[in-house]
């Protein structure tokens, strides 16, 4: 104790000292988080879960700043400014792999909508939301068999006769994609959870589409969660000329190593390029006002965001996602 006191300069007096120790946990957590963000790391539990809610850390750097600053601690009032400085830096929308804005002509506006319905429950909300924003592409994640049998309505089918729906052996493993337009079953990226893939035929021209809901970072479980970012990275990686979407509920944020992968290689975060980068998604019971934007619409060159909004579906833990995009035919 004596040997930390003295490396770390803690000033005298019961009290101040003890406001001085107090400072020093929330400083070391807050700085342990920022540096895995600029080593380009996600790091080991709880490092992962914390990077989700980076912004928030703000809190302790500025209590630890306050308690450092009742103890008389220099050193612990630069430690907190510094922390709270590269907090902020890092804040900043990450545009990563951001392809060149497309040029020629629009062939169609897109409406795209990604909702996560936590094991179904949210399956009416989703289909009020369908008939009020009538979006062209839905992207669904943990759809179960009373979903799937929602989503196979007559109502539905005469709105989104093209579809891929593919269930798994929990409530929370299956997915689905709904279509306006003609639509391709494809090979979906291999997951626990269920991630199919589509090539959507809009005015002529291909369009991929890609389900993401890679497992969670749940502690004991993080090499599984970064393998399948990986694959979703795989995936945007090989993904050739044609316009692409990946949409879904990542189970990640801009502060993770393993999602920015996936944007550098050329895709645009939706609500980043309509700047609402930092809106929380999840979860939904606190949000907007806490929480971390783990669902994500991302397009490749060619598809150009223009608005992005976050709807509230009833019994779901997530907020739904709606993006318009400009799709533009071939690039030159």
């Amino acid at each position: 104790m004596r040997a930390a006191a003295r490396l770390l300069r803690l000033p005298g007096g019961r009290g101040r000292r003890w406001a001085a120790w107090c400072a020093v946990p929330l400083l070391a957590v807050v700085s342990a988080v920022v540096l895995c963000r600029a080593a380009d790391t996600d790091g080991i539990t709880p490092l992962p879960q914390l990077l989700a809610f980076l912004p928030w850390l703000l809190v302790p750097a500025a209590l630890g700043l306050l308690l450092s600053t009742a103890a008389r601690w220099p050193l612990g009032c630069g430690w907190a400014l510094a922390a709270a400085a590269a907090t902020g830096w890092f804040i900043q929308p990450y545009d990563g792999g951001t392809p060149p804005e497309p040029h020629g002509p629009v062939l169609a506006r897109l409406r795209v909508m990604t909702a996560n319905l936590e094991f179904g429950q949210a399956r009416e909300g989703l289909l009020s939301a369908l008939r009020r924003e009538r979006p062209d592409l839905v992207a669904v994640q943990e759809c179960d068999a009373r979903c799937a049998a929602a989503l196979d309505s007559a109502a539905v089918r005469g709105a989104y006769p093209y579809r891929n729906v593919t269930l798994g052996d929990s409530a929370a493993a299956g997915s689905a994609i709904l279509s306006r337009h003609p639509l391709t079953r494809a090979d979906g990226v291999r997951g626990t959870l269920r991630m199919p893939g589509a090539v959507v035929r809009v005015a002529g021209q291909r369009l991929r589409m890609q389900v993401a809901h890679p497992m969670p970072p749940v502690p004991g479980r993080l090499d599984l969660w970064r393998t399948e970012l990986g694959r979703l990275r795989a995936y945007a990686d090989g993904r050739g000329e044609a316009p692409t979407l990946i949409a879904g509920d990542f189970n990640a944020t801009q502060d993770h190593a393993a999602f920015r992968a996936v944007l550098d290689t050329g895709l645009r975060d939706s609500a980043r390029a309509a700047g609402v980068s930092r809106t929380p998604s999840w979860p939904s019971a606190t949000a907007p006002a806490l929480g971390a934007q783990i669902d994500h619409v991302l397009a490749s060159r060619g598809l150009r965001p223009r608005t992005a909004r976050f709807l509230d579906l009833p019994h779901t833990d997530h907020r739904a996602l709606l993006v318009e995009l400009d799709l533009y035919g071939p690039q030159g």
